[in-house]
């Protein structure tokens, strides 16, 4: 009994500090927001209890709440198979044994540790309709350029090309996964006579699923909380507003930016807050009930 009491104190005495952090920090903000949601609170006053009014505008009478979500909707289901699809070649050309491995795993994650905000910049450079880089590089070829960035048509395809330059960190998730596969099942797969294709889809694959499945959820959660690449491109390309041209890269992150920050709609808001969170966690079960049904856990 006092080894255990003694065990609790000193549980507490580390734990303590994290857990009240937690409540601080995260639960009692999570549970100001949602009391917020139900409110009408524009900052200069007391917040009025409104009950679900904030939620039915949403829904029914938000003039942006349904280009958000689409756009935002478009975003993740292009990105996110072309980044993993992306990491994962990449995973597999790295895990090869080459001379210099190392250093090149280096190079492809370095793009990863710089912000979003820095390649929304750069690649805003090169996309420009004046004087961008890649047109005049049309120009040269004798083709006519874009107005890539100030084109609704181009201006989302655009933000998804630079978001794919974030590929490194599911590269070297999949790198992990790779190198816990058994290189004696290839050795036996390839005495079977099976060809490069029939390995990687009946061993890599069925032994990497769980790392697929992980990069998958990561990058459907990553890309619906999308803001700070949709900002800064906003900025460097400086639109009259963030989401520009006409809404085509007015992800729900920034919408929910602008509706707290730019009109003070903090009840609103946090409405907007609580549905994505709601819709996050109903995706991400799905996605673990689907999950089930092909990830080989190896047992």
């Amino acid at each position: 009994m006092t080894n255990r009491r003694a065990q609790s104190r000193w549980f507490w005495l580390f734990a303590g500090p994290a857990v009240l952090g937690f409540v601080a920090f995260s639960l009692w903000p999570m549970l100001e927001s949602l009391w917020l949601s139900f409110c009408q609170y524009e900052v200069i006053a007391p917040p009025h209890f409104i009950g679900g009014q904030n939620y039915r505008y949403l829904f029914g009478h938000d003039p942006s709440f349904w280009p958000s979500v689409k756009v935002t909707l478009v975003f993740t289901v292009v990105q996110v198979p072309l980044a993993i699809g992306a990491a994962l070649a990449l995973a597999l050309l790295l895990n090869q044994p080459m001379r210099g491995r190392g250093f090149w795993r280096a190079i492809y994650f370095l793009p990863s540790l710089l912000p979003q905000a820095v390649f929304a910049v750069v690649f805003g450079y090169i996309f420009q309709a004046d004087g961008g880089l890649l047109n005049r590089l049309l120009a040269l070829a004798g083709l006519p350029g874009t107005a890539w960035t100030t084109s609704p048509t181009w201006a989302l395809p655009v933000l998804i090309l630079i978001s794919l330059w974030g590929f490194g960190y599911p590269m070297v998730i999949f790198l992990g996964g790779l190198q816990n596969v058994s290189r004696e099942l290839y050795e036996a797969a390839h005495i079977d006579g099976a060809g490069s294709w029939a390995r990687f889809r009946h061993i890599t694959l069925p032994l990497i699923s769980p790392v697929i499945f992980f990069n998958v959820v990561m990058g459907v959660i990553g890309a619906l909380k999308v803001f700070d690449l949709a900002y800064a491109f906003s900025v460097a390309q400086a639109q009259p507003a963030p989401g520009g041209p006409a809404r085509a890269t007015l992800f729900y992150g920034l919408n929910l930016y602008q509706q707290a920050f730019g009109y003070f709609h903090m009840g609103l808001a946090s409405a907007m807050a609580w549905v994505l969170f709601a819709f996050i966690l109903l995706l991400t079960v799905v996605n673990f009930q689907i999950g089930r049904r092909w990830v080989h856990y190896g047992d």
